[in-house]
């Protein structure tokens, strides 16, 4: 018999971001891929429809975080905006680390870039942390481990 293989938490990971040195994220919030299916008949063919692959779609990640003076992620964003998003693209690492801090899983992104930025929102009735938020738009994730 096999032996019993225990799924991993979701506290611990990483994000590796080409060129940026960014310490840490308070979450990472990863998009789906979803395949589009194409229906097609002939006209000779059983009355059932074929199921045909089209194109497929990478929605965005998010980065959270907690603000501090660091205007690394901001300045990538910023250069987005003003010199276009060509000379930006960057590949992204999401590791999955085990309770030992091994890695186990790790998805790489492919030509991301961000395409929005969410600032902190303040409130002088609570103290809770300013919270900063980039979304990551991609043309595709392969899960290497």
């Amino acid at each position: 018999m096999s032996p019993r293989v225990d799924p991993f938490n979701n506290a611990r990971f990483l994000v590796e971001i080409e060129g940026i040195t960014r310490a840490g994220f308070q979450e990472v919030e990863f998009g789906s891929a979803e395949t589009e299916v194409i229906e097609y008949r002939e006209g000779n063919d059983p009355p059932v429809m074929r199921k045909l692959s089209g194109l497929t779609l990478y929605c965005p990640i998010r980065l959270v975080w907690g603000i501090t003076s660091d205007m690394e992620l901001y300045t990538w964003y910023n250069t987005c905006i003003t010199s276009g998003a060509a000379g930006q693209k960057r590949s992204i690492d999401i590791i999955l680390l085990d309770d030992g801090g091994n890695e186990k899983v790790r998805w790489t992104l492919s030509n991301a870039w961000p395409s929005r930025y969410i600032p902190p929102d303040f409130s002088a009735l609570d103290c809770d942390v300013a919270i900063e938020m980039l979304e990551i738009v991609h043309e595709g994730f392969t899960r290497v481990t």
